[in-house]
């Protein structure tokens, strides 16, 4: 993508739930897969699960090689994106020029476009109907394709809407801490434990079981089953014992004794 096709694109329009667009990526597009150069992915949670389950890797050493670390803009949060490859056209590591070698597996980010989305929270409860947007980009002539959507049905159709879901209170966490003050700062160990949880579920999943974790929390067996069987449960079980930890909100109860254990 050349600095003039950055520049021209227009400003991006505020989307809801219904709002439509047309929209079709497909091979015989000339454009096809030149989208997927020079861009900023951010990875979430059940992104980083979906891709090392697709390439068997252990959560570390896909963080290692196929992601870069920062600090998540006005939160001071930890985050990872995609590290591209080293070329000149700093193309995405999995792109090929028959396309995504990944694609059911793809990012949340990838999977949205061309729709972006700018909702405060995806938590039902929150009362959200959704705040998307669109930015019709000059250099992509998918703009020009005849299929129509709203943007519920590209959500449903990209499983976009899956990724909200699990991703949920991972947001929440981030949205709330982007809230607070900016004096208000973590802890670097609070960074560390918000990155393993969020990021490296394999080391977090050590971390409860291997270390005093259950026998500093109260956590029922039937959960403890659920959490060492299936990935997804141990996300979610770990992103509620960060709200417990951070923000001091959640159902995380200590066993008496906790504090000596801890020591």
């Amino acid at each position: 993508m050349t600095t003039t096709e950055k520049m021209a694109y227009v400003a991006p329009v505020r989307f809801g739930p219904d709002s439509k667009f047309r929209f079709k990526c497909h091979k015989e597009v000339a454009c096809y897969t030149k989208c997927c150069r020079d861009i900023n992915v951010v990875l979430t949670p059940y992104d980083i699960i979906r891709l090392k389950g697709r390439l068997q890797l252990a959560s570390e050493e896909f963080l290692r090689l196929y992601t870069i670390p920062q600090l998540l803009e006005k939160t001071d949060l930890p985050m990872v994106t995609l590290r591209m490859l080293d070329d000149d056209l700093k193309s995405c590591p999995f792109v090929r020029e028959d396309g995504c070698i990944v694609y059911e597996d793809r990012p949340t980010t990838c999977r949205y476009y061309p729709v972006g989305v700018a909702s405060l929270s995806h938590k039902a409860e929150a009362g959200d109907e959704g705040f998307y947007f669109f930015v019709n980009e000059p250099h992509c002539l998918g703009f020009a394709e005849d299929q129509e959507w709203t943007v519920s049905e590209w959500r449903k159709d990209q499983g976009v809407d899956i990724h909200d879901e699990i991703n949920a209170e991972w947001t929440d966490l981030v949205v709330r801490k982007r809230s607070f003050p900016s004096n208000v700062k973590l802890t670097e160990e609070s960074k560390k434990m918000f990155f393993l949880a969020s990021y490296n579920i394999d080391q977090f999943r050590q971390f409860v079981f291997e270390s005093s974790f259950l026998d500093r929390y109260e956590v029922d067996p039937e959960t403890v089953a659920k959490i060492k069987a299936d990935e997804i449960a141990l996300l979610e079980f770990g992103l509620q014992w960060l709200k417990s930890v951070l923000y001091k909100d959640g159902v995380f109860k200590q066993k008496e004794g906790a504090a000596a254990l801890k020591k």
